[in-house]
């Protein structure tokens, strides 16, 4: 079983500027690691946390949908042992009555190729540091549709088949390739949901947690830990009823 411990390594975050991704660049400081790329379209937030850990945390611009940019970061950051595929976005509208494509378009870019461009990039540089860990943050939407954000089930269920490809693939590297599957979390994202909450540090606790044991699928709170159970009893029941919370 392939395991990694945060302490002394490299991590890089992406959309780590808020939320959930600036929960691992603390967490990540907290636990030991010897340098966190916190990267964001915009790392102002971050400003104050990078001026208290100067030899620790680097900030770099990025959108991952820009080969460019993914390319840039890349080339700056070869020491990396442990990639958190954070960066993620959320639209929303139905499908035939929104009749509107660019938002899931946006939706799919962002969470599955965007995912995909960052793994195709840091898994030689993983690879060269003895193997490493991607880590996909993902959602339990990726395994069952939520009929309120059709587009976005649809990207992280694409990212759920391909962070399940990039565990195959880089099985032989050993590349640790783990898949997180949140529920409702206390975000801005999901400000709007109707659902208790838990919080973005308990996310990122029980990631590092997973990394240290080998877990290669996360539920990190209890609506999640509850949702795939009852996925695993009667997967039909649970479409059904997501299809009906739109």
């Amino acid at each position: 079983m392939l395991t990694l411990e945060i302490k002394d390594k490299v991590v890089l975050v992406t959309g780590s500027n808020r939320g959930i991704g600036k929960s691992f660049v603390e967490k990540a400081l907290e636990l030991g690691a010897a340098k966190v790329y916190a990267t964001a379209r915009s790392t102002d937030s971050l400003a104050d946390l990078a001026a208290a850990n100067p030899e620790r945390v680097v900030l770099l611009n990025l959108d991952i949908c820009n080969q460019e940019q993914v390319d840039a970061v890349a080339a700056a950051a070869q020491d990396v042992d442990v990639l958190i595929n954070n960066a993620g976005a959320g639209g929303g509208g139905a499908i035939v009555a929104a009749n509107n494509e660019a938002p899931k378009r946006m939706e799919m870019d962002i969470n599955y190729f965007g995912t995909m461009k960052m793994a195709v990039a840091f898994a030689p540089i993983v690879k060269a540091k003895g193997g490493g860990a991607i880590v996909n943050i993902l959602s339990i939407s990726g395994l069952c549709s939520f009929a309120f954000a059709p587009g976005y089930s649809a990207s992280k269920a694409a990212g759920h088949s391909l962070t399940q490809a990039l565990r195959a693939e880089l099985a032989k590297q050993n590349t640790l390739v783990i898949g997180v599957y949140p529920g409702p979390i206390d975000t801005d994202m999901a400000k709007h949901l109707p659902f208790d909450k838990a919080s973005p540090d308990s996310v990122a606790t029980h990631v590092f947690d997973a990394l240290a044991t080998g877990e290669e699928d996360v539920f990190p709170d209890p609506f999640s830990v509850e949702f795939v159970k009852q996925l695993r009893i009667d997967a039909k029941a649970v479409e059904k009823a997501n299809g009906a919370s739109a």
